[in-house]
């Protein structure tokens, strides 16, 4: 009798804890429910890059006058600087300069400390590739102009889905004109400025 009341027991012990983690699993199911989607519809969608996003580098053959600068600040020596000396003008020729995407860890020192300027970073970061090979971007595709989601008709740009105004779900044709639910990093620089002006009058 008391082994039959031991088992009605842990039966009942099982059944209240599934019935517990059943319900903490349907609260945290109902509590995302009812916050705004975060998925991008991808290809057809892209979210527009910040402004400092590091992404595919741009180069400018004319202005590179094959210091090996980048090559130095790089942490993995990794651009490819093939230049040649000219014994009557005593000056290097720069013959082919590459970047190997497939190893690049996008630190921007390269960008940062050029002394031409011939660097630059893009807002471009679809370099997959089913050969790695093909990552590897001499300096006539690194001279490739980058792509601009902004620009291109075939896919919809979209903003940080943040700012969507209060209570709407859907980030798609959204008045422009409708409150938001919280303020851009253009809205918010006039109200750091007068900040510090509105403390220093309260004291």
């Amino acid at each position: 009798m008391l082994s039959f009341l031991k088992k009605v027991a842990d039966y009942t012990r099982e059944a209240v804890d599934a019935a517990k983690y059943l319900t903490q699993g349907l609260a945290v199911t109902f509590d995302h429910m009812g916050r705004r989607p975060i998925t991008v519809q991808y290809p057809y969608e892209k979210l527009i890059p910040s402004e400092r996003y590091r992404g595919r580098i741009h180069y400018e053959f004319d202005k590179c006058i094959a210091c090996e600068v980048c090559v130095r600040v790089c942490p993995i020596n990794l651009p490819v600087v093939d230049w040649v000396m000219n014994k009557e003008t005593k000056k290097k020729e720069l013959r082919n300069y590459s970047i190997d995407f497939g190893v690049c860890i996008f630190c921007g020192n390269c960008v940062e400390y050029c002394p031409t300027n011939c660097l630059s970073m893009t807002e471009e970061y679809e370099l997959a590739a089913f050969d790695r090979h093909s990552l590897n971007f001499d300096n006539v595709a690194l001279g490739r102009l980058p792509t601009s989601v902004t620009t291109d008709p075939s896919v919809q740009p979209l903003r940080e889905l943040a700012y969507l105004p209060a209570g709407t779900m859907d980030p798609h044709d959204v008045s422009p004109t409708k409150p938001r639910a919280g303020k851009l990093p253009h809205e918010m620089l006039p109200l750091i400025q007068n900040k510090p002006n509105s403390e220093s009058q309260t004291k």
